[in-house]
């Protein structure tokens, strides 16, 4: 089979979570032979309980976590009839699980942690394949650690993207003419063979480094809703949903909180010129978002993202008077916690800034951790605000258009605005407020922005 087109599918843990659902998945698979490489997760809560698993204690509840990994494996192999090779590997992915969990209780490392956070995916992909083959696809699974070469930064690994292009190549290019190649995203593996991760929502990546890899025209994103919307329909009643956006618009709404999308993907996708689609696995009818290059005649407005959770610190010190080198001394201590800055204003004295808790590596003690303060204590003085949400409205020109400010204050007239971050981009306008105002606030401003057009 000569493949003119190739398009690599990722499909999220909703997408997989029973028999009914990888049905659906496999069924899309079956109706476009361009979709040769497949992308999976841990179906739906399977991680959440093996991170859970990497944080126990005691046997009694380290059991009852792995019988209720087993149960969700279980029933989705009870369904395809327990062919006996499927049987037999998920089988040994379950005592893989059994035995890494015992051996955390006495030596909890990052290395066997994401050991054990990979075999979610490994199982997936093995039932997922099991599944295509049902349908009469003639499909394999692939183990992705061959080919997804990483560096040994357990927990959040880096890629390193000339090896897993030749990997690639060499291991993977050759196998998906004949068949469909089912392979595991969220995971590779270091130099010394050694099991890694990418990060939470690692998958979505995945999906685009492999589709760069190989050179791909596509990366579709299947997930459980029918693309990307103005905002989250939860918190606006008239969202709506997009056909298409820019890849920078895309990095905008990743970044600011829009949860369709992991942050990362854009990356390759951007230096390859690869689309990437987001779509429902339950309803592929309806169509999706395409995000593209080019985008002709994008509007102002585009979209408005939350990111809770925010923290804010105010470092507060006379040594700024007039003076050189207090931001530098700050950001080269965060550095050394490995705590990345996301919005940052200042002031004579003051300097307000928000952490980015995806582009950090907090330890055990969390994001803002003792030894932290206590080093950034020595040279000012720290006030540290949380319960707060940044609400981003995304858009193009916005930075350059008069009256874009007037709207947005108009409606921040009555909600308290702890930071505003406008400028650096033309396609985006920040403001931090208190979690509790988000609703009102993003119910509001998409009325102002999208309703009436």
């Amino acid at each position: 089979m000569s493949i003119d087109k190739l398009v690599v599918a990722k499909f999220g843990g909703t997408s997989l979570a029973n028999s009914d659902a990888l049905t659906f998945s496999a069924k899309i698979i079956l109706n476009d032979a361009s979709r040769r490489v497949v992308v999976v997760s841990a179906a739906a809560g399977v991680t959440n309980l093996l991170v859970e698993l990497t944080t126990v204690t005691d046997d009694e509840q380290r059991f009852k976590l792995l019988k209720d990994i087993a149960a969700i494996q279980y029933k989705i192999l009870d369904a395809l009839h327990r062919p006996n090779d499927v049987a037999a590997a998920i089988d040994g992915l379950l005592s893989r699980i059994a035995v890494l969990s015992e051996r955390l209780l006495i030596d909890s490392t990052k290395a066997l942690k994401d050991e054990l956070l990979a075999c979610g995916e490994l199982c997936s992909s093995q039932l997922f394949a099991a599944t295509l083959r049902e349908l009469g696809v003639n499909a394999i699974s692939f183990d992705v650690r061959q080919i997804l070469r990483t560096d040994s930064h357990f927990g959040r690994a880096e890629p390193q993207i000339d090896m897993i292009a030749q990997l690639a190549q060499l291991h993977l290019a050759p196998l998906f003419d004949k068949q469909v190649v089912v392979t595991q995203g969220f995971i590779g593996s270091d130099d010394h063979g050694m099991t890694t991760t990418l990060g939470r929502g690692g998958s979505d990546y995945s999906a685009a480094l492999l589709a760069e890899a190989l050179g791909a025209n596509a990366v579709e994103i299947w997930t459980d809703v029918a693309g990307i919307y103005t905002t989250d329909p939860r918190l606006a009643a008239n969202a709506k949903p997009l056909a298409e956006i820019s890849f920078n618009e895309a990095a905008e709404m990743a970044t600011f909180g829009a949860k369709v999308l992991h942050p990362a993907t854009i990356l390759p996708a951007v230096r390859r010129g690869i689309e990437v689609f987001v779509g429902s696995s339950r309803e592929p009818e309806r169509g999706g978002t395409w995000i593209r290059n080019r985008i002709d005649n994008p509007p102002l407005y585009r979209a408005i993202a939350v990111r809770r959770d925010q923290t804010l610190l105010n470092l507060h010190s006379l040594q700024m008077l007039h003076a050189r080198g207090f931001l530098a001394e700050t950001f080269a201590t965060l550095a050394r916690h490995k705590i990345s800055v996301d919005l940052i204003t200042t002031s004579e004295v003051n300097v307000a800034l928000t952490l980015d808790k995806t582009g950090s590596d907090s330890s055990g003690e969390g994001l803002l951790s003792d030894h932290l303060l206590t080093e950034l204590a020595q040279h000012c003085r720290v006030q540290v605000e949380q319960g707060l949400a940044l609400v981003a409205i995304v858009g193009n020109r916005i930075a350059t258009t008069p009256g874009v400010c007037k709207l947005v204050f108009e409606v921040l007239e009555n909600i308290n605005v702890r930071m505003v971050c406008q400028g650096a981009s033309p396609h985006n306008l920040c403001v931090l407020v208190a979690e509790a105002d988000v609703p009102q606030l993003v119910a509001t401003l998409h009325q102002r922005l999208f309703d009436a057009a």
